[in-house]
């Protein structure tokens, strides 16, 4: 029998991880880079991830970054490119740069907020995905994770573009499980909840809103950006070699409250 420590080891294993310079992503990228991945640091600017890269090699993390922003059909393709340029394949994508650039009722949206928050919340993953597959299929296999929100699975206020974006990302999840298992790649979806970064800082920052978030659900706190890392490694390794097409929450029971 195999150890089961060595089953969340990624020794070896090549990840890319958007809007990995902060936040969500930076934590991720840091526990997938401490279970032994080489991990592929990617935001916006250059010198945000430069200056994460320089961080993870000073605590002896292998890492590089390159300068993607996802809603540019280019730039995503630079930086599959770029990827096997420095590393030679890719085994683990996560999707995880998103953007929520509206917060009001759905009427009153206008298309070219509409336009934006698909093209990088729900376009982005479905083409970054299409790029990796062909290099995961001919590695024998690999691991997608999208990470949506539990918005996309329980509408709550003022968020509905939002939430619209999480829940397409989800059906996308189930799809690439459903199409791409046959090639070993495995696709699963994170739902968090209410997470303290600055990406939701408007949410957490408001004490009314926290008071009555904390009230309602059963762990009564704000996760921080960290708690997101391991469920994300035992979806990139060999621990969760079963696991496809799953919709996992972690929101301290935001889902069950109510």
């Amino acid at each position: 029998m195999t150890n089961i420590k060595s089953k969340f080891d990624l020794t070896g294993k090549v990840a890319i991880i958007t809007g990995s310079s902060k936040g969500i992503g930076l934590s991720i990228a840091k526990g997938l880079a401490e279970s032994g991945a080489k991990v592929v640091i990617s935001s916006r600017k250059q010198e945000a991830v430069d200056a994460v890269v320089q961080e993870f090699k000073e605590v002896g993390l292998e890492a590089i970054g390159i300068e993607c922003h996802i809603g540019d059909a280019t730039q995503r393709e630079q930086l599959i490119a770029k990827t096997v340029a420095a590393y030679g394949k890719i085994d683990i994508l996560v999707n995880n740069a998103a953007i929520n650039p509206f917060y009001g009722p759905l009427e009153t949206a206008g298309e070219e907020v509409f336009d934006k928050i698909m093209n990088v919340n729900v376009k982005a993953p479905w083409v970054l995905s299409n790029l990796a597959q062909p290099y995961m299929k001919a590695n024998g296999g690999g691991s997608i994770i999208n990470i949506a929100s539990v918005e996309g699975i329980h509408p709550g206020f003022r968020l509905g573009l939002y939430s619209m974006t999480k829940s397409a990302v989800i059906m996308l999840t189930k799809n690439q499980a459903k199409e791409w298992g046959r090639y070993g790649i495995r696709s699963n979806v994170v739902c968090p909840g209410l997470i303290k970064t600055k990406f939701s800082e408007s949410l957490w920052s408001d004490d009314k809103l926290v008071a009555q978030y904390t009230n309602v659900i059963p762990l009564k706190r704000v996760a921080e950006p960290d708690e997101m890392a391991g469920i994300v490694v035992l979806l990139a390794s060999n621990a969760g070699s079963y696991m496809t097409g799953g919709v996992y929450a972690a929101d301290g029971g935001y889902l069950i409250s109510g």
